[in-house]
């Protein structure tokens, strides 16, 4: 009876797959700051929010940011629409998306990588999320 009850929980458990949540940052146009403190993390809507979203505004008044959980779908497609008015200065617009937890968060510090341990170019991000989002169309 054992056997029974764990081999169906076990094809349960595999054929819906374990629930994928993630992390990230969240708040809504916040000025001069940008919002990576700990009271700002918040859990996403699980299998439904699977990237977290970063939009970097500047103004007249300075830099704005706002950050969430986002779909994948939805923050690609927003991140090559706003690719245009990605430009750093007056009025710009830049809206990116990753997939690891907390990763709309404070910018790394590059480290200085020896000459020798360089990967090889990697494709614009114009192309790259032009390429996602036809892998997206494709599986739907």
């Amino acid at each position: 009876m054992r056997f029974i009850i764990y081999t169906t929980f076990l094809g349960f458990f595999l054929k819906t797959g374990p629930a994928l949540q993630i992390q990230c940052y969240q708040c809504e146009e916040v000025k001069h700051n940008d919002c990576s403190a700990p009271e700002f993390i918040v859990n996403c809507t699980v299998n439904v929010q699977d990237m977290c979203q970063k939009e970097v505004l500047v103004k007249e008044d300075g830099v704005h940011y706002r950050k969430s959980c986002a779909s994948s779908g939805a923050c690609l497609i927003a991140s090559s629409g706003y690719q245009q008015f990605c430009t750093g200065k007056l009025h710009s617009v830049c809206i990116s998306c990753c997939n690891t937890p907390l990763c709309n968060g404070p910018r790394q510090k590059k480290r200085p990588v020896p000459s020798a341990a360089r990967p090889a170019a990697s494709p614009s991000a114009p192309t790259s999320a032009l390429f996602l989002l036809s892998l997206l169309t494709l599986g739907t």
